[in-house]
Order: C-alpha cells, then sequence, then structure tokens
C-alpha cells in the first residue's frame, strides 16, 4: 500500500543548479564583510531567505540554500544543503484527527516560494519521483551515477522509506535523500542534496554494510 503524504511542495534541480551549489566551497571568501557579501547575493541574483529556513538563501534557480555560518561562499571546511522540495508526511501514529493541519501555514511557505510547485494527498511514489529526476540531474552534472543508494530509514529520517544517494568529489560528499526538517519539531521533511565535506565521517563504508552506509549518511546530512 502506497505510503501517504499530505503535502508536497518542490521545484526541479537542473544540472546548472548542481553546478553553481556544488562550485560554492571554492568560491571567494568575504571573511566577514557583511557588504561584500550582500553583493554578491545581489549578483547571483540570490535573496536572504528567513521563513523556510533561518538564516537561508534562496538562489537564482529557486532553491534554498543553507550553510554552516553566514556565509555561503568559499570555505570548504562548512556544510552546506540545498532544498528543493519539501513533504509533510502522513504520521500513523497520530493522535489527532486533523492531520497535523497546524502544519498547513509551514507548508504554505515552502508552497509559496517562486516556481515551486505544490501537491496534496499525494504518496512517497510522488516525492520519489522528485528524487530520481534530481539524481539525474546531480549525474549529469557529475558525469557518473551515484556509488551508493540506500533506503531511508526511520533511524535516519523520519517519515516514508525514500531513496538516499550518494556521490564523492575529491573533497566532499554530495548526499541526495530526505532530511528532516528541524524547524517546525521535525514533523515535515526536506528533500534536499547536501555538500559536505568527506571528514564529517570516516571513508565510505563497502558495499552491502547498510547499518554502516546510514550512519555514514547521517554523519553528513544532519543539521
Amino acid at each position: 500500500m502506497p505510503y501517504p503524504v499530505h503535502a508536497l511542495a518542490h521545484r526541479e534541480l537542473t544540472t546548472e543548479a548542481v553546478a553553481e551549489f556544488v562550485a560554492l566551497p571554492t568560491g571567494v571568501c568575504f571573511h566577514g564583510d557583511d557588504d561584500a557579501v550582500d553583493a554578491e547575493v545581489r549578483r547571483r541574483g540570490w535573496a536572504w531567505e528567513h521563513e523556510a529556513v533561518c538564516d537561508s538563501l534562496l538562489t537564482g534557480h529557486g532553491h534554498v540554500v543553507c550553510v554552516d555560518g553566514y556565509e555561503p561562499f568559499g570555505y570548504p571546511d562548512a556544510r552546506r544543503f540545498l532544498v528543493f522540495g519539501e513533504m509533510h508526511p502522513h504520521d500513523p501514529d497520530d493522535g489527532y484527527e486533523d492531520g497535523g493541519a497546524w502544519l498547513g501555514p509551514y507548508m504554505d511557505t515552502w508552497r509559496g516560494l517562486p516556481g515551486w510547485k505544490a501537491r496534496e494527498n499525494c504518496t512517497a511514489e510522488d516525492c520519489e519521483r522528485v528524487l530520481e529526476a534530481a539524481a539525474r540531474a546531480v549525474s549529469e552534472h557529475l558525469g557518473a551515477g551515484p556509488e551508493r543508494s540506500a533506503v531511508s530509514s526511520a533511524s535516519v529520517v523520519t517519515g516514508p522509506p525514500l531513496t538516499h544517494r550518494v556521490w564523492r568529489t575529491p573533497a566532499h560528499a554530495l548526499v541526495l535523500g530526505p532530511c528532516a526538517d528541524n524547524g517546525p519539531y521535525g514533523y515535515l521533511t526536506h528533500l534536499q542534496l547536501s555538500c559536505t565535506p568527506l571528514d564529517c565521517a570516516p571513508g565510505l563504508p563497502p558495499e552491502g554494510d547498510r547499518e554502516a552506509l546510514e550512519k555514514w549518511i547521517e554523519a553528513h546530512i544532519d543539521w
């Protein structure tokens, strides 16, 4: 039986958006110069975003970028996350009959982002299709498919089991998949691409070691 999802909002992840995001760690550092950071934000066609995720940025491609610290540019040791989807999964243990209606305003924020599409009363399969399309964009940019993939479990993120996919660059891990939105108490779920230093966890576990891979993924996607 398909896993029900109350609501899904997303914007297509393109190869151009992936290329811009993956290049952020190698950009120029402005070392606390707020005016220079703001000038670069404007030059890129970005804007500060404080509703969807506190102290984040809305890129020119319409996605939300979050980063350790204030500056999104440069700083190769920083952790970065590009959110291109948001879902409100059904909670089978929810004791309320309203299906978490109080989360509606949070989802409205994501639905209202420029160029985002929204669906109500869909399923995990709809979310998986969004991730599959995003994975094609990442693979096209990197010129290779993911090195590992694993279906998420409750130990990594709440909500329906969805696929995490892993790529590596010489210095960073790229993980595409679901991640808890810790803003509204973890009831919502991001669909995101993370770009984090490889040393957030030891080497990529061998094929077939699911438990170790889950821990490796969790170490890289946790905000």
